[in-house]
């Protein structure tokens, strides 16, 4: 009987450990184009993230190539296109590092219009990791926000990860869901 204790015990403290542990979004990972659903003024290319990921915090940066823009189209913000973390007003290039613990990160990003302030927060949750980002800009046109939520998720083999991102501008909410492939 002691044994049979003793077994269920070490069981449910090694099943407790395996849960309790977070995920690890560390390494080089590709957007698989394909397999992922973008809005139609994305333009994705290709874009890769490089993701460096401590207890206390995780720094991602985002390298985008995008196409061309088609005649006709409009430039500006949103639905995929420049305002966002990753969009890096223009070319995609993009980096940021967030603490894992839910407080809010300031920092300024290089734009075309020059420095703009942008506040961070992240947040672990088990096996899924949230992200947020919010920038303000002033222009012609007034003041202008952008915000950004994203929700990462990996595969149980840790080589595929998911980012479903909901992106706010002034033309409205865009959701698009990437499924990125370990390098």
């Amino acid at each position: 009987m002691k044994k049979i204790i003793f077994l269920t015990a070490a069981i449910c403290l090694f099943s407790f450990a395996a849960f309790a542990q977070k995920a690890d979004f560390s390494g080089t990972w590709t957007l698989d184009v394909a397999k992922s659903k973008l809005g139609e003024r994305a333009r994705i290319e290709s874009m890769t993230m490089t993701v460096a990921q401590t207890d206390k915090d995780i720094r991602v940066d985002t390298k985008t190539v995008r196409a061309a823009r088609p005649e006709g189209v409009p430039g500006g913000m949103g639905g995929g296109g420049g305002f966002g973390r990753g969009g890096g007003f223009g070319n995609g290039d993009a980096a940021a590092t967030y603490t894992l613990d839910g407080k809010e990160t300031k920092i300024e990003q290089e734009s075309p219009m020059g420095k703009i302030p942008v506040t961070l927060t992240a947040k672990l949750d088990g096996g899924k990791l949230n992200l947020a980002s919010s920038r303000k800009l002033s222009g012609p046109n007034g003041e202008m926000t952008a915000e950004t939520k994203e929700a990462w998720s990996l595969s149980e083999d840790g080589k595929t990860l998911t980012v479903v991102r909901d992106q706010t501008t002034p033309r409205g909410t865009n959701t698009s869901t990437m499924v990125f492939v370990k390098k």
